[in-house]
C-alpha cells in the first residue's frame, strides 16, 4: 500500500514538473477571423452561389447597353429576351432537379418534344377535348421522366448512360408515332387554341410578354419554395450533397431519386406545351438542343454538377446571361459563331469557380 501511494506521489510529481516548462498559450481558433479578401470572397460565394451569374448578368446588360445604346436597353428587347429563354428556363428546372442530385437528364428535349407531339396528335388528329390531350402530353413526360428514374434509382445504372439511351428511345418514339409530320399552326388554331395558349401576348408599357414568360416564373417561385421549405426539398439537397449520409439518416434515397425524375419528366411535358405556345406548330423536329441549352443554363447559373449545391433561380439567371449574350451580340452585328464562343467560354469559368467554391468545404 505503502509503494503504491508512493508511486502516485512521483507520478504526480513529475506531471507538475512537465507542466513548469510547457508553454502557458491557449489554443486559438480565431484565425478565420483574419481572411484576406478572397477567402472571404470565397467564403461568400459558398454561402450565396446565385450572386456570381447575378453579377455577370447585370455586366452583360451594362455592357451591351453602354456599347449598343437603346437599341438593346429598351423594354420591348429585354423583354424579347426572355421570351426567348422561357422554355430553356423551364426545361431548365427540370435539369437543375436532377442535376442536385448529382444526376444529369440527357433527355429532356426529347421528351419536352414528345410531350409537344403527343398532346397535339391527340387534340388535332385525333380530336381529343384540348384539355384532355395537354393532360395526355404532360403524363407522357412524366412517366418519361419515371422510366429514367427507375432505371437510376433501382437498376443502378449510371445517369449519363442512361439518359443518354433514352434521349434516342424516346425521340425514335416521337418520329414513329407522329410519322415525321408538322401540324400546322393554322390546324391547331382551329382544333385546340388551347395549346397555343402559353405563346400569347400581352403588354405592359413598351414591353411585351407571353404566357410563357409568367409560367417560368410562377415555376420558379415554386419550385424555390419547394426545394428550400420543404422535407423532399431538403432530401434532394442533402441525397446530392453526400447520398450515403443521406441513406444513413433515414433519407428513402431510391425513392427521393425517382420522384425527381418524374418531376423533371413532368416540367418537361409542361415545357412541351409551351413550346406550341411558342412555334404555333406541332414539330417532331424542333427544341432537341434543349438538353445542352438547359445543362448550360443549370451550369452558368452556379449549380454545382457535383450536386447538393444550387438553385433554380440561378438557373434562370444562366439562361438571362445566354438570352443577354445572343442578343447583345446580334444587334452588334457579329458573327453568329462569336456567341458560341462566348457561352463555351462562359461554361468553362462557371465550372471553374465552381470548383474554386467547393474548396471551402474541402
Amino acid at each position: 500500500m505503502t509503494d503504491t501511494t508512493g508511486r502516485n506521489t512521483e507520478a504526480a510529481s513529475g506531471f507538475e514538473k512537465g507542466l513548469a516548462g510547457s508553454g502557458g498559450q491557449v489554443a486559438d481558433f480565431s484565425h478565420g477571423a483574419h481572411r484576406g479578401p478572397m477567402d472571404r470572397l470565397q467564403h461568400f460565394l459558398h454561402a450565396y452561389p446565385t450572386m456570381v451569374p447575378v453579377l455577370v448578368l447585370m455586366v452583360g446588360v451594362g455592357t451591351f447597353g453602354a456599347i449598343i445604346g437603346e437599341r438593346f436597353f429598351n423594354a420591348f428587347t429585354l423583354t424579347l429576351i426572355m421570351q426567348q429563354v422561357a422554355i430553356v428556363g423551364i426545361v431548365g428546372i427540370a435539369q437543375t432537379l436532377v442535376i442536385l442530385t448529382a444526376g444529369i437528364d440527357l433527355s429532356v428535349g426529347a421528351i419536352m418534344v414528345l410531350s409537344s407531339v403527343v398532346m397535339g396528335n391527340l387534340a388535332v388528329t385525333h380530336g381529343m377535348p384540348a384539355p384532355l390531350a395537354l393532360f395526355c402530353g404532360i403524363l407522357t413526360g412524366t412517366i418519361c421522366g419515371v422510366i429514367n428514374g427507375f432505371l437510376v434509382a433501382l437498376v443502378r445504372l449510371p445517369p449519363f448512360i442512361v439518359t443518354l439511351g433514352t434521349w434516342f428511345i424516346f425521340e425514335a418514339a416521337n418520329f414513329i408515332y407522329s410519322q415525321n409530320a408538322t401540324i400546322r399552326a393554322q390546324d391547331v388554331e382551329a382544333s385546340a387554341p388551347l395549346l397555343q395558349f402559353l405563346g400569347t401576348t400581352f403588354r405592359i408599357g413598351g414591353a411585351v410578354f407571353t404566357y410563357a414568360v409568367v409560367a417560368v416564373v410562377v415555376l420558379v417561385a415554386l419550385f424555390y419554395y419547394i426545394l428550400n421549405h420543404t422535407a423532399w426539398g431538403r432530401h434532394v439537397y442533402a441525397l446530392g450533397d453526400d447520398p450515403d449520409a443521406a441513406r444513413l439518416s433515414g433519407i428513402r434515397t431510391r425513392r427521393v431519386l425517382i420522384s425527381v425524375y418524374a418531376v423533371a419528366g413532368l416540367i418537361c411535358g409542361f415545357a412541351g406545351w409551351a413550346l406550341i405556345g411558342r412555334l404555333g406548330s406541332v414539330s417532331p423536329t424542333s427544341g432537341y438542343e434543349a438538353n445542352i441549352q438547359s445543362i448550360t443554363a443549370v451550369v452558368i447559373g452556379g449549380t454545382s454538377l457535383f450536386g447538393g449545391r444550387g438553385s433554380v433561380i440561378g438557373t434562370l439567371i444562366g439562361a438571362l446571361i445566354v438570352g443577354v449574350f445572343a442578343m447583345g451580340l446580334r444587334i452588334w452585328g457579329t458573327d453568329p459563331q462569336w456567341t458560341r464562343l462566348t457561352v463555351g467560354g462562359l461554361i468553362i469559368l462557371a465550372v471553374a469557380a465552381d470548383q474554386w467554391i467547393r474548396k471551402v468545404s474541402a
